[in-house]
């Protein structure tokens, strides 16, 4: 790219005093009021005058009509170019949509209350004194008043059974 001299600079200054604010003006009704595109559009417009000065010269008389035609074509590329690409969202709307983690777990939570509330009374309350409430022996027996041999032996007999019956509901480890 050519690096940009005095005299350029200062003709394109000059067409944005002159233009700017009418060209805004016009993109921004095209673009509905979105005041952040309507900006980019007069700034590719004025950008496109530069790299094209034989636009810009006297012989080919006003140059507002180019430059709104150029403006008009780039509000079109924009909602075109806006129109075959898929909506953008939000990371935050992200939150709101259940994982399939959060589904699998759900699933397996019920599948499992469903096999425990199918185990005797003790072997239930050894399970949720161990495994739910992260209890050790001596406080899960301290809890159930039972020796701890019993908590462990229940233990045992308890996810022994909670296996046969999640494998009769069709659950696999």
């Amino acid at each position: 790219m050519q690096p940009v001299r005095r005299s350029d600079e200062e003709a394109i200054r000059a067409l944005y005093a002159e233009h700017g604010a009418s060209l805004f003006a016009y993109v921004l009704r095209l673009l509905d009021g979105d005041r952040h595109r309507a900006e980019d559009v007069v700034q590719e417009t004025l950008l496109r005058a530069w790299r094209h000065p034989e636009a810009l010269t006297a012989d080919r008389g006003d140059v507002r009509p180019w430059l709104w035609t150029v403006a008009r074509r780039l509000v079109i590329d924009s909602i075109r170019a806006a129109a075959v690409r898929p909506h953008e969202v939000r990371d935050d709307a992200l939150d709101w949509i259940p994982a399939a983690d959060e589904l699998d777990r759900a699933v397996e939570s019920w599948q499992v209350a469903e096999a425990l509330a199918r185990l005797s009374a003790d072997h239930r309350a050894v399970l949720i004194e161990t495994y739910y409430r992260g209890r050790s022996v001596s406080e899960a027996a301290a809890v159930l008043h039972i020796p701890p041999g019993t908590v462990k032996s229940r233990a045992h007999y308890a996810l022994r059974t909670l296996r046969l019956v999640l494998a009769e509901q069709g659950v696999t480890a």
